[in-house]
């Protein structure tokens, strides 16, 4: 009987390149993962230029990132917007470039309004009931502020845009920056304390919260009662720069000034100094022309009267007035030079104040110090370095010295006896006795014997 061997080989595992394992998986959840119904909050909706929305659907702590097409978006009939709960119908895909997983929305449902929203518009609707909201309760702000505090984050582009703007318009104004997170944990409080450290200071004329666009949540920490009421008893008046121009926060309502942007807020608050100048030059050319043409007009009708006495006593008035006017107008141009003055070393010590906080300078003195440190430890540790080396070659000078075998490489031997000592007297060796000498390339066995060269008896 013939038996049939069956040849074992080992189990090799299937290769595959990224693109080729991307599009097996692309492939598999979109044969299991379509048409799917999926309901969530929208978030972070983004609007892009080719007409696609990309936003995110999410439940508590989870997001699903999602995509609508132009040409699904363009036949929906519901207005997305951040917080609006809806049930959305598409397939599950992955984006190759990215190898990262979407949600293809073909069609949306309204299904009702998100967390965040229904707090937003509860809190809202409580707020405006106490009278929060009315035009009435808001102050006005001052025309010419001198000082003002900004609270926002030190680090975004915000700041730079504001700073930007205040320095083209009026750069003699004094301007202090109380850091403050803008969003997620933390960030209302340290919002609600920049407010509470310049109304107790009453240092500045007007305090702005700035902040720049984002997503309901991103905005919520602007959203939050503790903020609203610490906005109501700020000493002095609030503006409210949150978001774009489209955002809408509780700060923006409760504030005495909302701004649709921070940039705007700078743009607003700030008087262009160099408008105003211009101004006072054209009312000043204004009355001198009015005061000629009034003299003017009163010296002809007094000389068509022959009046000629009340002519030279309106002549002298009307040289003691233009000498008046002389000296207003030379007092005048020496203030408007002195406030130009002042706004110069103004704008000159601000500059002065930012360059000696810049990082970038503190970096570079402590970047060279700690060249010079390193250099310093370098040098320090090539001497240390040098000083042992020298005392290990005479270290090692001395070990040769002393070492036995450098003895034994001139011919020198070492003899033991039965005990393993070494033999120093001859009167202590026997005849007979079995020794053992050393020399410098091994060791070999030797029976003591007399000077006849017999063992000795």
């Amino acid at each position: 009987m013939e038996q049939i061997g069956l040849e074992w080989q080992p189990w090799q595992p299937e290769k595959y390149s990224v693109k080729q394992i991307t599009a097996r998986l692309r492939k598999t959840l979109r044969e299991q993962f379509s048409n799917l119904y999926v309901t969530g909050e929208v978030s972070g909706l983004k609007l892009a230029a080719s007409g696609h929305q990309y936003f995110n659907l999410k439940e508590e702590d989870t997001v699903l990132s999602c995509v609508m097409y132009k040409q699904s978006a363009r036949i929906s009939r519901v207005q997305l917007r951040d917080g609006l709960m809806v049930q959305a119908r598409g397939s599950i895909d992955i984006y190759e470039p990215r190898g990262a997983y979407q949600f293809l929305v073909e069609h949306v449902e309204p299904i009702g309004v998100g967390a965040l929203q229904q707090a937003f518009e509860a809190l809202k609707k409580r707020l405006a009931a106490e009278g929060l909201f009315e035009q009435d309760r808001k102050r006005v702000l001052p025309k010419f502020p001198r000082r003002i505090g900004i609270v926002t984050s030190p680090t975004g582009a915000v700041i730079q845009d504001m700073l930007h703007v205040f320095e083209r318009r009026s750069p003699g104004l004094e301007i202090r920056i109380y850091p403050s997170l803008v969003q997620g944990a933390g960030s209302v409080e340290q919002l609600c304390e920049g407010l509470r450290y310049f109304s107790e200071s009453g240092w500045p004329d007007l305090v702005i919260l700035a902040r720049g666009g984002g997503a309901l949540e991103d905005l919520w920490g602007f959203n939050e009662e503790a903020l609203a009421r610490e906005i109501v008893a700020c000493v002095v008046p609030v503006v409210s720069a949150v978001g774009h121009e489209t955002d809408f926060t509780i700060a923006d309502f409760v504030a005495d000034l909302r701004c649709p942007t921070p940039s705007a807020a700078a743009e607003t608050i700030a008087p262009d100094v160099g408008a105003l100048v211009e101004r006072i030059e054209g009312l000043e050319r204004s009355m001198a022309r009015s005061v000629r043409h009034a003299i003017g007009e009163r010296r002809e009708r007094l000389y068509r009267q022959g009046v000629e006495r009340a002519r030279a006593l309106i002549l002298r008035r009307l040289n003691r007035f233009t000498q008046w006017l002389d000296e207003k107008d030379a007092r005048m141009d020496g203030l408007l030079k002195i406030r130009v003055w002042n706004l110069k070393l103004r704008y000159q010590r601000a500059t002065i104040e930012l360059l000696a906080k810049d990082r970038r300078i503190i970096f570079m003195e402590r970047h060279e110090k700690i060249t010079r440190m390193r250099a310093a430890m370098e040098r320090r540790m090539t001497a240390i370095l040098a000083g042992y080396a020298l005392r290990q070659k005479s270290l090692e000078g001395q070990v040769n010295q002393l070492n036995p075998t450098s003895v034994l490489e001139r011919g020198f031997a070492i003899v033991f006896d039965e005990n393993r000592k070494i033999v120093r007297d001859a009167a202590a060796v026997r005849s007979g006795q079995s020794l053992e000498v050393r020399v410098a390339r091994g060791r070999f066995g030797a029976v003591a014997a007399n000077e006849a060269g017999e063992p000795k008896s």
